[in-house]
């Protein structure tokens, strides 16, 4: 069982510009100048000392996350993410056959959805499209996103095969050769997360959802949701004094909640997702140096491992 992000912002697509590679480019140089090194202890300085938002980029793609191991291609969210993802499965060895895609939804807003226009599978007969969540009007939604004035192409032109199906929170399924159950969550307009599960292990997938006050208590209901996850993909696009000072009600988690909560259920690893669109990669490795600091001093002897997802990552249970 394995995770591949494809897209983890949120909001927005945000693009990296022609300042912030300029930055990582004179950084390096400076962190590298005083050296002279031969051609593969470029590679090895690059690997090793770099730190991560001078040799990569945490991305701009929004919410796309493959869930791999099972029976057919599982995907969560439909952000711009799912472009990059289809595209790299037609250049991959089963891309010339028909496939079987699954897609869960967490909610309609566009930064979810944005991305299905562009996904080039759907263009192409023999190809089929299964397309799951919590909300009734889902279909007319993708419908609406590709009708005139908006995309050039009509949903109903698209070559696959593609069907939607309305999922109840309290009845579990199988599907793809995962044990799928659905939980409602909180953001303006409603959400939903995913659990799945599969020979043993366990994937919780919950973005968009605003923690509130009754977190704290003992009997929350999503310690019981996250419990003894193998991997918490986890909305934390805020810091704490945002999601519980001038962004609050916006629907949007924050770090150090994640990081409490993952430790009240047991969760073996916590990825931080859905980061804030105007965030250099600078920032974002702060943040998650913050989180790993914040695990320290709450819970030291917790054995967590923390992550902020970016576009490419992967992650093997």
């Amino acid at each position: 069982m394995y995770v591949r992000f494809w897209g983890t912002r949120g909001s927005l697509p945000a693009s990296a510009t022609t300042r912030q590679i300029r930055e990582k480019i004179s950084r390096a140089i400076r962190l590298f100048r005083s050296r002279n090194p031969a051609d593969e202890e470029i590679d090895a300085f690059i690997d090793r000392e770099l730190p991560f938002a001078v040799r990569g980029s945490y991305g701009g793609n929004t919410p796309c996350v493959e869930i791999g191991g099972g029976e057919e291609l599982v995907l969560c969210d439909a952000g711009t993410g799912i472009r990059d993802f289809g595209n790299a499965f037609l250049l991959s060895e089963k891309g010339g056959a028909p496939a079987v895609f699954h897609i869960f939804l967490s909610h309609l807003h566009w930064d979810h959805i944005q991305g299905f226009p562009f996904f080039t599978p759907a263009f192409l007969p023999g190809n089929e499209i299964h397309i799951y969540g919590g909300h009734t009007e889902i279909e007319q939604a993708f419908d609406r996103q590709q009708a005139a004035p908006f995309f050039p192409v009509p949903f109903r032109s698209l070559g696959a095969k593609i069907a939607f199906h309305a999922l109840d929170t309290e009845q579990p399924r199988r599907i793809a050769g995962f044990d799928v159950s659905m939980f409602g969550q909180r953001h303006p307009g409603g959400s939903y997360g995913f659990s799945f599960v599969r020979e043993g292990k366990k994937v919780v997938y919950s973005t968009d959802m605003e923690h509130s006050a009754e977190a704290g208590e003992e009997d929350y209901s999503f310690i019981a949701l996250f419990r003894d996850a193998d991997l918490l993909i986890f909305d934390a696009q805020y810091p704490m004094e945002d999601a519980t000072g001038p962004k609050e009600n916006w629907g949007h988690s924050s770090n150090l909640l994640g990081v409490e909560l993952a430790v009240r259920a047991g969760v073996k690893r916590l990825c931080l997702f859905h980061s804030e669109p105007t965030w250099e990669d600078e920032a974002l490795d702060r943040f998650l140096a913050e989180t790993r600091a914040y695990l320290k001093s709450h819970a030291p002897s917790s054995p967590l491992l923390i992550d902020l997802a970016y576009d490419g990552m992967e992650i093997t249970l």
